[in-house]
């Protein structure tokens, strides 16, 4: 083991795009960096590409690499998820000392990383899960994170990541978020509000594509003028750019020659199972992982494509609907459907974080996401004022502010569902959102009818309106009433 002349203030393991950029991004802010991979070739081209961004200190053991860093020890792990990242963990836990932190920064599961806290913390160290948003060029120029762990810890490493992490008026963009697994959970939670995000954006782009007949040039000028709105989101500016991009073999536009078959890493999976253990309903980001799933279903579309009636379809010129009307109206269902999958991300965490008193602040999250992060949008600053105003808000959608805006973008959403249906053209989570907004504002549901059955078929019981209590009916006697509790 050697010990280099100075020492590291962080270190980071893993040197694929994402652990490089990292690392790259703590040295042009003036930071030691130990940085470690474990095929060398990798810590070698690091050096030797950008080894003159700032201080490196390049190593080839895992002893090696812990000896570079100053105390207590910060070392960040940047691997593939699962059985890899534990290995380094125990690896990294093995070289270092009692109160030294390990930071995992990849996407793990928030259970795993519940689990891995209390295995180290066991052994006298600090285990920090920490989401990290922004892709490739966040990690270079200044991501949005979301660290989990002992508060203690994060007085040694808050002031490193602040350091790095996306600025908004002075605000870095990285907080503590809670303990455990707190971090990683928020960090699943923003993945599905982007699977959702995302999903919506493509079906407004395939309403304009395909009952408005607009070219992907025309679009692109669309969502440009959408950015400059209430609409201004970095996923909304990408958009533009992608439909505006010609591809350069065939002269098609870049988005005609792309194989429609959308992937995913697992983050959108694991956010809607969570959800469905909290028994929350986040209606929207399960519509849009289903739809990824259902893209990539290609035998069975293949199957079924022009082999199924579709019934009578309508054009927007046989319904007599003004084009840049319809454009407008489009425009007004993405937005509430985006404030269906915010709102619904927000209760997923609030219910989590009661579930393992994190005492998760809601405010410190809409902060966090206005910069560096892939979710970043405008209108996460109303999110703040709304939180500010009410922290114990039932819903995000109850919000006055978002109320009022709801109030003007309902009709349009109705008439875009309704529209969309009659021309044969899918919009999941448009008409998913609309009908929790429906269902979440209406009187009475058929819930009542549900516990009915489930009390006809397995005495489950039922709660009248008009007195307290549990209640049966005889369904195979006299149907007589009873009392259970």
């Amino acid at each position: 083991m050697t010990q280099p002349d100075s020492l590291a203030q962080i270190g980071v393991v893993g040197l694929a795009v994402m652990g490089s950029n990292l690392a790259r991004n703590f040295a042009r802010n003036g930071h030691t960096v130990a940085v470690y991979n474990r095929s060398a070739g990798k810590t070698d081209a690091l050096i030797a590409e950008h080894g003159s961004e700032g201080r490196f200190i390049p190593s080839y053991t895992i002893e090696d690499f812990v000896a570079s860093l100053e105390k207590p020890r910060r070392a960040i792990i940047m691997v593939q998820a699962g059985a890899a990242t534990d290995a380094v963990i125990n690896q990294l836990a093995d070289a270092m000392d009692p109160g030294d932190i390990i930071i995992d920064g990849g996407n793990a599961l928030y259970t795993d990383t519940i689990r891995r806290e209390k295995e180290i913390s066991a052994r006298g160290l600090h285990f920090v899960g920490a989401g990290i948003s922004g892709g490739e060029e966040g990690a270079l120029n200044g991501p949005s994170i979301m660290p989990g762990g002992p508060a203690e810890s994060y007085k040694s490493l808050g002031p490193l990541l602040e350091s790095i992490a996306a600025k908004v008026d002075g605000t870095p963009c990285v907080t503590h978020i809670g303990p455990d697994g707190a971090g990683h959970f928020v960090k699943m939670v923003h993945n599905g509000i982007e699977y959702a995000d995302m999903q919506v954006i493509g079906e407004a782009y395939h309403l304009l594509r395909y009952a408005a007949g607009m070219e992907p040039a025309e679009i692109a000028e669309v969502f440009r003028e959408w950015n400059a709105g209430d609409l201004d989101s970095y996923l909304i500016g990408i958009t533009a750019e992608v439909l505006s991009q010609v591809d350069a073999e065939t002269g098609k536009p870049l988005i005609d020659v792309i194989v429609d078959e959308a992937g995913q890493k697992g983050t959108g999976r694991w956010t809607v199972k969570a959800a469905l253990d909290l028994g929350i309903p986040v209606t929207g980001i399960g519509e849009a992982v289903f739809a990824r799933a259902l893209s990539g279903a290609t035998a069975q579309r293949a199957a079924a494509r022009d082999n199924l009636p579709t019934g009578t379809l309508s054009t927007l010129a046989g319904r007599g609907v003004d084009r840049e009307a319809f454009v407008e109206d489009v425009r007004r269902a993405l937005f509430a459907s985006k404030l269906v999958a915010y709102a619904q991300g927000f209760d997923e965490i609030r219910a989590g974080s009661d579930e393992h008193n994190w005492n998760v602040d809601p405010r410190d999250l809409a902060t966090i996401w206005r910069g560096g992060c892939i979710i970043r949008a405008k209108f996460l600053n109303r999110i703040v004022e709304a939180y500010n105003e009410n922290p114990d808000l039932e819903s995000l959608l109850l919000d006055p502010y978002f109320k009022g805006e709801l109030g003007t973008l309902v009709d349009s959403w109705r008439r875009v569902v309704v529209l969309a249906t009659e021309l044969g053209l899918p919009v999941p989570v448009f008409a998913s959102s609309l009908s929790y907004y429906d269902s979440l504002r209406a009187e009475r549901l058929p819930a009542a009818l549900i516990q009915g059955q489930r009390d006809f078929f397995g005495a489950h019981t039922y709660r009248r309106l008009d007195r307290e209590g549990s209640f049966h009916t005889l369904w195979s006697g006299d149907r007589t009433e009873v009392r259970t509790d």
